[in-house]
């Protein structure tokens, strides 16, 4: 199974991609919208789950997730936020728009890798080192 990670942070990348390999994913990543939706066109019958940041320059989190959803290539593939943004409003908007999880930052290997097991439902995953 293959995770894509958007986030313009690379730090947050790869602690994201070393979660999803632990887990046994191959992780593909993207530094911002534009990138992710390269990489969905290049790759999206690979794609089983995106975690998608917020904030992000150019094009959003939100508006990332509204062109998945809106594709008939793409909106079979979950998403699951991962984000700054954990005020309410932000939260409704993006179940609103499709996504299946939020997660906000920062957050424990163990809730993350609880969560990615979620979203492809596959159960949780207690046992994860912190």
């Amino acid at each position: 199974m293959k995770l894509l990670t958007v986030d313009d942070s690379r730090t947050m990348r790869r602690i994201i991609s070393d979660i999803g390999t632990t887990l046994g994913y191959s992780v593909m990543e993207a530094e911002h919208g534009e990138a992710a939706l390269k990489v969905l066109q290049s790759n999206s019958g690979e794609i089983d789950l995106i975690l998608l940041d917020w904030n992000m320059p150019g094009m959003n989190g939100l508006e990332v997730l509204q062109r998945v959803k809106a594709s008939p290539e793409w909106k079979h593939i979950p998403v699951m936020m991962v984000t700054t943004e954990g005020e309410k409003s932000y939260i409704v908007r993006a179940i609103q728009a499709g996504a299946i999880h939020y997660v906000t930052k920062p957050f424990s290997q163990q809730k993350l890798a609880t969560t990615i097991l979620e979203a492809l439902g596959q159960g949780s995953f207690d046992n994860l080192e912190q």
